[in-house]
């Protein structure tokens, strides 16, 4: 879930000190009040990145699947498309 910062549209709260973080579900509707003093808030854009705690590998079958093209590091600067190795033949 994405972390959003608010702050309220007017005046101070000593309970939330006038900005706050939630974490909310993309389909959820949009916060209109403060959950602790029920004053209006707003989004604020904020420089904060979610990144989730776990990546997955990355599955080159899979990707090709979706109709990604995968390409594999050959030198600095330099790609080619990636063709992974089906054993030994």
């Amino acid at each position: 879930m994405p972390i959003y910062e608010y702050e309220l549209c007017e005046g101070k709260c000593v309970v939330c000190g006038g900005c706050f973080e939630l974490r909310r579900p993309l389909a959820a509707p949009p916060l209109k009040a403060c959950p602790v003093c029920k004053k209006d808030v707003r989004k604020v854009f904020s420089g904060r990145i979610y990144m989730p705690k776990h990546l997955k590998k990355v599955n080159v079958r899979a990707a090709k699947e979706a109709g990604f093209t995968v390409l594999k590091r050959t030198s600095k600067g330099e790609y080619e498309v990636h063709k992974p190795s089906r054993g030994v033949e």
